[in-house]
């Protein structure tokens, strides 16, 4: 599961493009102006983004050249109907990661972005684990202790944040801008029922949570590793 910036002024296709994604199990976000666009890659942080060429107000390749200018190393496949080679070579040279004429297919667009999902520089293994929890990111399921854990999308994207980064806390304000929409109204009341849920289906009956939380500091996924 990834945060995906769609920036796409043809609002149909871009509604299509986050079905597909959201199917995907990514969270999206759909914006449809190009300065807005620049404005949201500096405020937040993304996985991916896809980027048309052609919008209102900045072009897309504008906003990669300033975006990896300015330092932006986030994948970024572009989307355009120009069909030249010598376009496709200045969207790649620009920094586009992936290139993506239109009209496509939807298949095409998803194994796209699984492909750019899975560089190393992005994407750690499918599979993770921290102490006898494991958590497969492709097929979207969650064990303890070998038992099965029936989570719902924001108690896996929250577990799944937090299994990125064992022992580290973070605060609400953080685990709500990683695994909630940018702009959403969630708050921490969200947060809040989301952690008390997951560890009602992560921790065993009467033992303490493996989800710890400290004031002034966070939240952390600290599971303490059994010796024989």
């Amino acid at each position: 599961m990834s945060k995906i910036l769609i920036v796409e002024d043809d609002i149909q296709l871009a509604e299509i493009i986050g079905r597909w994604l959201t199917n995907e199990h990514h969270v999206v976000e759909l914006v449809d102006d190009g300065k807005d666009a620049l404005s949201r890659l500096k405020l937040y942080a993304y996985e991916l983004v896809i980027l048309d060429w052609q919008l209102p107000s900045m072009e897309g390749i504008e906003i990669l050249s300033e975006f990896r200018a300015a330092g932006g190393k986030t994948p970024i496949l572009m989307l355009t109907g120009k069909r030249s080679v010598e376009e496709k070579m200045r969207g790649l040279d620009s920094g586009a990661d992936d290139y993506l004429t239109k009209p496509f297919h939807g298949k095409e667009l998803t194994a796209r972005v699984r492909a750019l999902l899975r560089r190393p520089a992005n994407v750690m293994d499918n599979v993770l684990k921290v102490g006898d929890i494991e958590l497969d990111t492709q097929t979207y399921k969650a064990q303890r202790g070998g038992a099965d854990l029936k989570l719902v999308p924001k108690e896996f994207a929250l577990l799944q944040f937090l299994m990125r980064h064992p022992g580290r806390y973070f605060t609400a304000g953080k685990l709500l801008s990683e695994v909630w929409p940018s702009e959403s109204e969630a708050s921490t009341d969200a947060l809040t029922t989301c952690l008390k849920r997951l560890r009602r289906k992560l921790d065993p009956e009467g033992q303490e949570s493996v989800i710890k939380n400290v004031h002034g500091m966070g939240y952390a996924l600290i599971v303490e590793n059994k010796q024989d």
